[in-house]
Parts: C-alpha cells; sequence; structure tokens
C-alpha cells in the first residue's frame, strides 16, 4: 500500500467517524428538542427526530464544506507568503555575499 493509498485511507476512516459522531449529536439534539413536547405521537415524535436528525446532518455537511474552502484559501495565502518569504531571504543572502566579496575583493587590492 503507497502513502497516498494509505492516506485515502486514513481521510476515509475520519470522514466516516466525523460522520458518526455527527449522526449522534443530531439524534441527541432530536431527543432533547422533542422530550418536552409530550403531546406528540410516538410516530410523530419519529418523524420530527428523523427530519431534526437530516437538518443537523445537512447544516454540519455546510459548515464543513465552509470549513475546507477557508482552509484551502487560508493554505494559498500562507503558501504565497512564505514563497516571498523564501525570495527574500534568498535575495538578502545573495546581497551579503556579493557585499562580502566586493569587501574581499577591495582589501586584497588595498593590500
Amino acid at each position: 500500500m503507497t502513502g497516498m493509498d494509505t492516506r485515502a485511507l486514513i481521510n476515509d476512516v475520519e470522514g466516516h467517524l466525523l460522520l458518526a459522531a455527527a449522526r449522534a449529536e443530531g439524534r441527541a439534539a432530536a431527543a432533547r428538542v422533542t422530550a418536552p413536547l409530550d403531546w406528540l405521537t410516538s410516530g410523530q415524535r419519529e418523524e420530527l427526530q428523523c427530519r431534526f436528525e437530516a437538518e443537523y446532518l445537512v447544516l454540519a455537511r455546510d459548515s464543513w464544506q465552509r470549513t475546507a474552502v477557508r482552509a484551502g484559501t487560508l493554505r494559498d495565502e500562507y503558501e504565497e507568503t512564505y514563497r516571498g518569504l523564501r525570495r527574500r531571504l534568498l535575495a538578502g543572502c545573495l546581497l551579503a555575499w556579493a557585499v562580502t566579496a566586493a569587501v574581499g575583493v577591495v582589501v586584497l587590492c588595498v593590500t
């Protein structure tokens, strides 16, 4: 199994675990919402809980997608900043080397 295959497998497992946790959170939230509604029949309660859980998962998915888009945007911004810093550092090193070489040449010519 290659590194890419391993990473894909880990991502899949993480995705399934995240979805399972969101489903459990949705069911728990649905139970909390419907608990005080004692006038509901058991069928109505189950239907309301199923709809609540489904809506909870839609909201969670939307939130995950917005987070992924933002993470991608931030990654691009940080990579561009890093490349700029790396260019400036290289330019500074080259300038320092050139100045050192020039000073060495002047010292050798004077003596």
